[in-house]
């Protein structure tokens, strides 16, 4: 207990967790994931126990789920306008009357479309405005080389109440109906909206946690239509997201069900899909256990191998076992490779801009999700299973694979600002970058000199 305790106040007294609004935030994020997986628990069993069936489900989830991917490039730019905390506050705070109201239908009975479907458009928009905003809060709060320990145990805490949730919605379902577990989550959101107001970054108080040095000159010369131009790191970083997810989405939501249905069972397919979310975890804790990196491509590329790999073999392991390591090793990876691409981007991105690239990458990453899954819908249909495995492994580790190619992936350092290309005179020698490719510009004080312009 001494020696637990020890290493406690060591954590506490350096690193993220020293910064009082991290603190905060991971208690908000905790509260705000429970209650959204006892909502995922209660809306399915208010609508379908109630006589509404799968269509009024599917066009509920439908009103929910387009909302939500349109906001997401608003939620971007406003997040930039605005800054992060203040979006993801008034997000939380419609989203909590949303579900308070949700859950005083429910206690009347089952709610019609007709109310379902307006609540489910709000909830949905207010989500797709959150998700790109909460990228910048973390870069708002924490130094740079924090952000990386940071982003790891923010997702750990993610992925705790995304176990924890659903047996306490499950739960409280079970025990009382829809109506409170509903009335949770509308509190969750209550309590993540308080955490957020008690919050103070450099954006608005002259004494905050955790002081992060920005080069304002380059902040305002640097537009968001420029860096879509030349930012060839965040192109890089699109492509990989596209190609990665295709693969990923519908081999795991069609074709690993699939597999298992034909000679797993359904305990067999919940014990693949625990070990993908215990996975995840392990992946978060090594990310933030382990030392940052110079080279974060490097890195980044290894982790895509071994996703491949294990991903690959998950037909071929020997049954329930073997497919269960291979899934846990691929998630395992695969949490470690998203917190690296993650903060590799938060430091690489100009502070105004950070809510509007973030926004780009979830597209990309929830975009490809329809199409995946339309595809390995067909493709499972007519050739099975098993060959989407090793198709889909292959494709994440030769795509990163093939980034590597690219000198300005390669030759990222963790430490490495976006700066715009620099002008060469039509009279001079070509010295300087090469077109289209951004010059690198330490993060270190002294070693940039860039002119303040108008952004």
């Amino acid at each position: 207990m001494a020696a637990a305790g020890h290493r406690l106040r060591t954590a506490l007294a350096g690193g993220p967790m020293s910064v009082r609004g991290f603190r905060l935030l991971l208690a908000g994020q905790l509260s705000s994931t429970v209650g959204d997986y006892c909502y995922a628990v209660a809306l399915p069993w208010l609508i379908l126990s109630g006589g509404g069936g799968p269509v009024l489900l599917g066009t509920v989830l439908a009103c929910y789920g387009i909302p939500r991917v349109v906001t997401i490039p608003l939620g971007g730019v406003v997040a930039d306008r605005i800054g992060g905390r203040r979006v993801m506050l008034m997000a939380d705070l419609v989203r909590a009357a949303a579900v308070g109201t949700l859950a005083v239908l429910a206690s009347a009975g089952t709610p019609t479309l007709s109310q379902l479907a307006p609540i489910a458009v709000v909830l949905g928009a207010c989500s797709g405005m959150f998700i790109p905003a909460s990228y910048t809060l973390l870069p708002a709060l924490l130094r740079k080389e924090d952000l990386g320990r940071g982003n790891a145990l923010s997702t750990m805490v993610n992925q705790v109440g995304g176990l924890l949730g659903p047996t306490a919605g499950g739960a409280l379902v079970a025990a009382f109906d829809a109506g409170p577990a509903l009335t949770v989550d509308a509190a969750s959101f209550l309590v993540s909206a308080l955490v957020l107001a008690r919050i103070r970054t450099g954006a608005d108080a002259p004494e905050h946690d955790g002081p992060v040095a920005t080069d304002e000159t380059a902040v305002r010369k640097t537009s968001f239509r420029e860096l879509l131009r030349h930012g060839r790191l965040l192109h890089i970083v699109l492509v990989v997201a596209l190609v990665c997810n295709l693969g990923f989405n519908g081999t795991i939501e069609v074709a690993l069900p699939e597999l298992a249905h034909q000679g797993m069972g359904a305990t067999g397919y919940g014990i693949l899909l625990t070990c993908l979310s215990l996975g995840g975890l392990a992946g978060s804790l090594v990310a933030a256990r382990s030392r940052p990196v110079e080279s974060p491509a490097y890195l980044f590329a290894t982790l895509a191998v071994v996703m491949g790999i294990a991903l690959g073999a998950v037909p071929y392991a020997g049954g329930l076992i073997g497919a269960a390591v291979c899934v846990c090793v691929y998630a395992l990876a695969s949490g470690w490779q998203n917190i690296v691409v993650v903060t590799m981007l938060q430091v690489w991105a100009p502070s105004a801009l950070i809510g509007r690239v973030m926004s780009l990458v979830m597209l990309a990453v929830m975009g490809t999700f329809p199409i995946s899954v339309a595809v390995a819908g067909f493709g499972v249909r007519h050739l099975g299973a098993a060959p989407f495995f090793p198709v889909a492994g292959g494709a994440i580790a030769l795509t990163v694979l093939g980034a590597l190619t690219q000198r300005v992936f390669r030759d990222h350092r963790a430490d490495t600002e976006y700066a715009p290309p620099v002008p060469v005179p039509a009279a001079a020698p070509a010295v300087g970058p090469a077109p289209g490719v951004p010059a690198a510009r330490s993060t270190h004080p002294g070693q940039d000199d860039s002119q303040e312009s108008q952004r």
